[in-house]
């Protein structure tokens, strides 16, 4: 523990270092999207069911029918793919009569858990989707009719409806995953009412069920986070499937305490089960540490033991799966997260590799020396097993040695470490939490990029690419874009990904969003623009920033530059002239001496580092601004608090991002005299001196806003003169008539005669006379 707690220190150490480095562009968007955002540029749309709220709790992306399924509270939907969510199909799928009432009678919620949540849909057969909920905490399982392709049809077959225990968790909160393989439902999750029996289990085919044995040394207080059928190699005998999940185990060194670790275990999907040992209880079970982990100084470590959200990177044929691994810390020390990238081929030579034994509880972990019997523990029947003489068809004809050696050592002594030695990504510190990931691998123009889409539980959608740079063990962290997904801030529990239509889909309790993963056009109208933006989804094609297709070959005219993102070499001559035209725009600002000022600056990437220049009266060079109480400068702009007849001049806001400078805005700031004022505008007269009411009430308007505006240069002044005119007179009668409506309700009161309407009267025309407000030097 000292020594994990070292290695967190110097973590934070090193990230606190990295914070207060100069480049503001660590950890920053390039570019930020609002709801409104989205919406307005036609990226996204929202689907949130038909009665107001989803409470979604699965989603199914079925690119064959191009359909997307939902499953939610007492209810499933069926959306097309190929319009903006037209016709949505909804099925209504009630708890048993009676479960509602048990449950409730049980001290459950009747909102939040005393509902149907359906939190499975795998695909059953061409026509049928199988479908489980948590019935009120009593699991129901049926098939739903989805037709053929090109039907848009969702019907519930009511008569196939049967108990769901062992295929569906009781709460719907309860951490679950599940695959379906081969006719056969495979689950990871708790299937007792109180959430105390953990197991894997498999049922639904011609088969007998299996499930995990209840030996706490197997499954220790799980967290399921994914379940997968994944081939190890042609033989199809040799399939298995891959649980993601994390444990709360025993303190590993025989310490006090207990600690969360992350792992993939495995069983073989024509696990049979043994004969003698193991009936009716997974006879090939294994399971390898899953290490996410930050190396410091001294070999220690700072880990991410918490297991968030996997995803499976299919590679093109002849490469190796690739699995992503989002991650959080446990530590009460500081918040993080992490993703970890790991090859299926790495985590094949775990399972290979010795198995982990210890002789008593308070003893370390080590490597099993003794025989390991034939054939290999863990392994399946297939033709690897069926030597001469020794015919191994199924897991019944193994040895009791072998099923009872897998019984007592189903764990790894080494761990699956992550490529590189060390995460593609570290957050810390975040304002929101990750919770969920998706990964597209993009052919840009100088190589292929993995693009990392992170869900938070704050509504929001972080797109991200690691990039790993020549001669640093550390990559580097490019956000592109952050875009807020919903309305109002709402935990993203479901992302689905779509290669073929270029789209995510990103579930919530709230609904459902259908978002673009790009839109190059959002990144600005010039060249700089699209290459400091570093998206490998886009790139500069002579006259806008578009989407890059490599299937167009390499041409000249194209720049894109997702490794170093330099315009200054890929953008010479491309388009700057427009840059260059904006940039001279001189914005004409007038303030007034002592008073406060405000010069707008809003940079398009929040990653620039911002600086502004002043060129003073009669100076031909410029300065640097420099700021302190009086000139703040903030991330929308410069502010003066109390200006000076020195602040006036020539201010220009450029931004300097991987050594390209542009500018972004020009003011000329002139400073008007507060003597000038006082020589304009007379001292207003104090309101409780009747005298001055009265003058007032009897002068003639003083036209005191066109002195100001000769003052500042302003030449039109018969149209300012007779807009004026116009907004005075109808505010006189608005006023006049609303205070007559009050007067009719006063009638009959002795006090409120015909005297207070001639005080209103002269403090309507002294309010329409009255100077501006004079500021006196302090």
């Amino acid at each position: 523990m000292a020594q994990q707690a070292w290695a967190i220190c110097c973590l934070l150490g090193g990230l606190l270092l990295h914070g207060g480095s100069p480049s503001p562009s660590s950890g920053l968007p390039r570019l930020r999207l609002s709801y409104r955002d989205l919406l307005s540029a036609n990226r996204s749309a929202i689907f949130l069911g038909l009665r107001g709220s989803l409470d979604l709790q699965v989603m199914y992306l079925d690119e064959y029918r191009d359909r997307l399924f939902l499953g939610g509270r007492d209810a499933l939907y069926s959306l097309r793919l190929d319009q903006a969510w037209p016709d949505p199909r909804e099925v209504l799928w009630l708890p048993q009569p009676g479960q509602k009432a048990e449950c409730v009678r049980k001290g459950r919620d009747p909102v939040t858990e005393c509902a149907n949540f359906v939190r499975v849909l795998e695909p059953h057969n061409r026509t049928h989707l199988l479908a489980c909920g948590t019935g009120a905490f009593q699991p129901l399982c049926t098939l739903i009719t989805v037709g053929h392709r090109g039907e848009h049809v969702l019907r519930l077959e009511s008569s196939t409806v049967e108990n769901g225990r062992g295929r569906c968790p009781h709460e719907p909160s309860r951490p679950f995953a599940s695959a379906f393989v081969g006719g056969e439902l495979y689950t990871g999750l708790t299937a007792d009412f109180l959430g105390r029996e953990a197991m894997i289990f498999r049922s639904g085919g011609p088969r007998a069920a299996l499930r995990s044995d209840s030996d706490q040394s197997l499954l220790h207080d799980p967290r399921f986070v994914m379940a997968a059928r994944i081939p190890d190699n042609s033989d199809r005998d040799d399939d298995k499937v891959y649980f993601f999940f994390s444990e709360t185990v025993p303190s590993p060194d025989g310490g006090p305490g207990r600690v969360t670790i992350s792992r993939v275990g495995r069983v073989c999907v024509n696990d049979a089960g043994g004969q003698r040992v193991l009936v009716n209880k997974w006879s090939t079970f294994l399971k390898a540490r899953l290490v996410c982990s930050v190396p410091g100084p001294g070999g220690a470590e700072t880990h991410f033991d918490q297991l968030e959200d996997v995803f499976l990177l299919w590679p093109k044929a002849g490469k190796s799966l690739e699995v992503y691994g989002l991650f959080s810390t446990v530590s009460a020390v500081f918040r993080g997260f992490a993703v970890c990238v790991y090859h299926m081929v790495d985590i094949w030579e775990v399972f290979n590799g010795p198995f982990a034994h210890r002789d008593g509880p308070q003893h370390q972990w080590g490597p099993y020396g003794g025989k390991v019997p034939f054939p290999r523990p863990g392994v399946c029947p297939s033709k690897m097993t069926a030597q001469p003489g020794r015919p191994f068809g199924s897991t019944k004809d193994y040895p009791d040695e072998v099923l009872q050696f897998v019984r007592d050592h189903p764990l790894m002594f080494q761990p699956v470490r992550p490529r590189r030695g060390r995460p593609v990504l570290v957050k810390t510190h975040l304002a929101q939490q990750l919770r969920q990931i998706v990964v597209d691998r993009v052919e840009a123009e100088d190589g292929t990029y993995d693009v990392i889409f992170l869900g938070t539980d704050s509504g929001s959608v972080l797109k991200v690419v690691a990039l790993q740079t020549s001669g640093s063990a550390e990559p580097e962290e490019v956000v592109l874009e952050e875009l807020q997904v919903f309305k109002v801030p709402t935990p993203i529990t479901q992302m689905e990904i779509s290669v073929k239509r270029q789209t995510l889909f990103v579930g919530s309790p709230l609904g459902v969003a259908r978002l673009q993963l790009h839109q190059c056009e959002t990144y600005g109208s010039a060249c700089a623009e699209c290459c400091l933006a570093r998206d490998p989804y886009c790139a500069w094609d002579g006259a806008s920033c578009t989407r890059y297709r490599p299937s167009l070959g390499k041409r000249r005219f194209r720049r894109q530059d997702i490794r170093h993102g330099n315009p200054a070499l890929q953008c010479l001559g491309q388009g700057q002239s427009q840059d260059k035209e904006a940039s001279g725009l001189v914005t004409r600002v007038f303030g007034t001496e002592h008073n406060s000022t405000f010069l707008e600056c809003l940079p398009k990437s929040p990653q620039a580092a911002v600086r502004w220049f002043l060129q003073r009266p009669g100076d031909e060079g410029t300065d640097q601004v420099k700021t302190d109480e009086r000139i703040v400068r903030t991330e929308q702009g410069l502010l003066f608090r109390r200006l000076s007849r020195l602040d006036a001049g020539n201010y220009t806001c450029t931004t300097l991002e991987h050594g390209f400078s542009q500018t972004v805005v020009r003011f000329s700031l002139e400073v008007i005299a507060a003597a000038q004022l006082d020589s304009l505008f007379p001292r207003e007269p104090r309101l409780e001196e009747p005298s001055a009411w009265r003058g007032l009430a009897s002068a003639s308007p003083k036209t005191w806003y066109k002195d100001i505006l000769q003052l500042a240069g302003f030449a039109n002044l018969p149209r300012v003169d007779e807009y004026c005119e116009r907004v005075w007179c109808r505010g006189l009668g608005e006023r006049s008539g609303s205070f007559r409506g009050r007067g009719k309700q006063a009638k009959g009161k002795s006090w409120a005669g015909p005297e207070l309407g001639k005080k209103v009267k002269s403090r309507v025309l002294a309010e329409h006379n009255r100077t501006p407000r004079e500021v006196e030097a302090t």
